[in-house]
């Protein structure tokens, strides 16, 4: 029985373990990477936040125009009476205890700049929207340039870890040969000093790499110490290539949309500056309880008590019309105009930078094609030439000279057709923004 228990205590770790072990060995794709990045990253989530406090400033403008109620008291001793002089009669004002209670409502009836600030409220959540909108999208991009990033320098690394296995190989036929005096030492030599510059060179791309995950964790929101691991195949041969359109319809792009928002914002600001020239009206009312006494006894019963209460109320309009205030309001509605005529210049830049953006990803994309078929090509042709020139080694036809060239031709053709895949994505990437569209790389 004792030995049953164990059993199954020990195939519960074991299944326990493979759980674990699996989860550390899960690809984490460019969408998990991406999707993760949106509901962790700190920017992201500060953004989000900004929407609530956007919703919660509406919420304060809005009490503006809703009805102020306010309840008030005081108490207060007056040591000094003052005094009306009637003929030859003097009459004392007051009593020495006053205490006085009262409530006060305030509703404003139509005021311009209460009713504009509103509705620069409602656009102020539009921009904190918005704002958000492109602060994700900034994320994504980002966090899809580091991820292939990563995937083109562990290529990169395993391009170096095969040069390494190619030359161990070259190197125990060298040594074999020098032993038995078919080598001379400085073939030897070279081959070692060749293996340990591949050494040095694999130590600073797997250092590079490990700094460009804890870059894509840092930009994922990730913690740093997680593991990661990046499947190959998420930076595959391209097969089919986007069609490349004349000109993008920016209309879409949230950056000129958000600039849209900062001009309708900047001018319901114009709007409340002329809304200073415009009368207000609110309605106000009071209810007033007050007692007077010549002694501390007002909060006394009735009949104990040497005090007068009585109670007043009043409700009326208040009308305020402006006439001068020395052109101050004229001054900030050009300043205003000043505001909304450098909000069209930001738009028109944008607007031109956006479209040059587009113009220098079509470039490059191109230009990764391009590179791509041809260093395909390339790396075919540089591999049959290490082939050949090592079988030729091997039998004294060729020089160790020849195979370390054709050797480094083959390590820089493989390490192009990965920069030129590195460059088609990046490239990949801008288009996909620049056509408003960068968040279907979550899909």
């Amino acid at each position: 029985m004792k030995s049953i228990k164990v059993i199954l205590f020990t195939t519960i770790i074991c299944l326990f373990t493979m759980d674990i072990t699996l989860a550390q060995e899960q690809d984490l794709t460019l969408k998990e990477a991406l999707t993760y990045a949106i509901k962790n990253n700190e920017t992201v989530r500060k953004a989000k936040l900004d929407i609530d406090g956007g919703k919660y400033k509406t919420e304060e403008i809005r009490a503006q125009a809703l009805p102020q109620l306010s309840a008030n008291g005081s108490l207060n001793y007056n040591p000094i009476l003052g005094q009306i002089i009637f003929g030859d009669q003097v009459i004392q004002m007051g009593r020495r205890w006053n205490a006085q209670t009262g409530l006060q409502i305030d509703q404003q009836i139509f005021n311009q700049k209460v009713f504009t600030g509103l509705k620069a409220a409602k656009s102020s959540e539009a921009y904190y929207q918005l704002s958000s909108d492109l602060t994700e999208e900034q994320i994504i991009e980002l966090v899809a340039n580091n991820y292939y990033q990563i995937l083109v320098n562990r290529q990169q690394l395993n391009v170096i870890d095969t040069n390494i296995k190619n030359v161990k190989v070259v190197e125990k036929i060298i040594s074999n040969q020098f032993k038995n005096g078919l080598a001379k030492k400085i073939d030897v030599d070279r081959i070692r000093v060749n293996l340990t510059n591949l050494n040095n060179q694999r130590e600073q791309f797997a250092n590079a790499v490990e700094q460009l995950e804890n870059q894509l964790k840092l930009s994922m929101g990730m913690p740093v110490n997680t593991a990661i691991n990046l499947p190959k195949r998420e930076l595959a041969d391209v097969q089919n290539y986007p069609v490349l359109t004349d000109t993008v319809n920016l209309s879409g792009r949230t950056e000129i949309r958000l600039l849209g928002v900062q001009k309708t914002l900047l001018g319901l600001q114009r709007k409340s500056y002329q809304s200073e020239c415009f009368p207000t009206l609110s309605l106000t009312g009071n209810y007033n309880y007050t007692g007077q006494s010549n002694q501390f006894d007002l909060f006394k019963p009735e009949s104990k008590s040497t005090s007068t209460w009585y109670d007043a109320s009043a409700i009326g309009l208040t009308l305020r019309i402006p006439l001068f205030n020395g052109f101050a309001t004229r001054s900030r509605i050009r300043q205003a105009d000043v505001d909304l005529q450098k909000a069209a210049e930001d738009t028109r830049r944008t607007a031109n930078s956006l479209n040059a953006a587009y113009e220098n990803a079509k470039l490059q994309f191109k230009n990764s094609v391009n590179t791509i078929n041809s260093q395909k090509q390339n790396v075919s042709l540089a591999q049959e030439i290490y082939t050949s020139t090592q079988n030729n080694y091997n039998n004294g036809l060729a020089s160790l000279t020849d195979l370390l060239d054709t050797e480094n031709a083959l390590t820089e053709a493989q390490n192009s057709y990965n920069q030129a895949l590195l460059n088609y994505k990046i490239a990949e990437i801008q288009l996909i923004k620049s056509n408003g569209n960068i968040k279907t790389l979550l899909n």
